[in-house]
């Protein structure tokens, strides 16, 4: 899958953007705070129907403007296709395929899969265990439509248990009713979590050690409240519980991701640098395995990602994203001399980017004649 042209209209600090873009490699250089993470977001935008940074969407909008709107044209498996996403001030978004509304955001998903890795990836080494759930779901449900069904039944099921008991709520039929909902959602989840992480972790494991060479072993461990129980079992043993706290504490809404170096938890031994690899081997990892379960190769987005790397680390990942398993790429850096060392060993076509004050223009083209 290539993105051929991309509309960039009042997002973030870009007011408009019109680009063409080449099928290989892709680099926008620029100093700090000018917008080159931005183009990237607005590319993940269209993916997902989200920002990748942003907190709200509202606050996607460029200031002082009424609305924002992006506009992608890719070729999908040698089709066409044309996403586009507007939003106004105080009013939902809205995503259309081919000038048609999508009735369910989810129906999106999956459609044109990227994979992001930014600076903001630290989290999901020191952040809470959402973050790397999120990573979980994220890569899944671009994959698994019906993964990505149970994933919205169990998370409106959660906050309708969570509802009735903030309004203390007691008639046992009523929470046999939604629980029963949990029960059948989250097996699915489970399943397929478990499954993830066990094909998963030999990808990550092949991508770190490319990184960092084989003297640093490191390995994904899947922790679950529903390991060796059900979620029935699980919310009838937590309810006096829960109605005393408030809010539903058990269930897979509390799975995690145990990243570890050696023995040890990542985050707690890690370095800056091996913590940065651990984060670039889970994102790679993640283009790997969508590529193996999509059909689709995806696009990949990496945004300043030589910072506090030694050189030798930096020479391994040029090397790893060099090769011809990578589809398009778009990459950004305030140092041009990253970004020349890629392009002379990326084969075919070129394009480098100047990004100003939320201005992007073409610098050069390349390529193969």
């Amino acid at each position: 899958m290539k993105l051929r042209h991309l509309d960039i209209l009042n997002y973030k600090n870009i007011a408009e953007a019109n680009l063409d873009f080449a099928d290989g490699v892709n680099c926008l250089i620029g100093n700090n705070g000018m917008g080159k993470t931005n183009v990237l977001d607005a590319i993940y935008y269209l993916s997902f129907c989200r920002s990748y940074t942003a907190q709200t969407d509202q606050s996607t909008i460029r200031h002082n403007e009424p609305y924002m709107m992006l506009q992608g044209t890719y070729d999908r498996r040698d089709v066409e296709e044309q996403v586009t996403v507007s939003l106004q001030r105080g009013r939902r978004k809205v995503v259309r395929r081919a000038g048609k509304d999508y009735q369910r955001l989810s129906q999106h998903i999956g459609l044109l899969p990227v994979v992001m890795i930014s600076p903001i990836d630290q989290n999901l080494i020191g952040g809470a265990g959402e973050e790397r759930r999120r990573l979980m779901d994220q890569i899944i449900s671009q994959g698994d439509k019906e993964y990505l069904d149970a994933l919205i039944r169990y998370g409106k099921a959660v906050e309708q248990r969570n509802s009735m008991i903030r309004n203390e709520m007691r008639d046992p039929l009523l929470y046999e009713t939604v629980e029963a909902v949990m029960q059948q959602t989250a097996t699915v989840i489970h399943q397929r979590r478990g499954e993830f992480v066990e094909q998963f972790t030999p990808i990550f494991m092949h991508y770190y050690t490319a990184i960092a060479g084989e003297h640093e072993q490191v390995s994904l461990t899947y922790n679950s409240p529903l390991t060796g129980t059900t979620m029935h079992d699980l919310l009838a043993a937590n309810r006096e519980r829960d109605m005393v706290i408030g809010y539903t504490t058990r269930g897979v809404h509390r799975d995690d991701i145990e990243l570890l170096l050696g023995d040890w938890p990542m985050r707690r031994t890690g370095s800056q640098g091996q913590c940065k690899t651990y984060t670039l081997a889970l994102r790679l990892a993640q283009f790997d395995f969508l590529r193996r379960v999509t059909p689709v190769t995806p696009i990949l987005l990496l945004d300043d990602i030589f910072d506090k790397l030694d050189a030798h680390r930096v020479e391994r990942i040029v090397e790893v994203v060099s090769s011809d398993r990578f589809g398009q790429i778009f990459i950004t850096d305030t140092n041009r001399t990253h970004l020349d060392h890629i392009m002379q060993r990326m084969q075919g076509d070129h394009r480098m980017f100047i990004v100003t004050d939320g201005q992007c223009h073409c610098a050069e083209k390349g390529g193969e004649p």
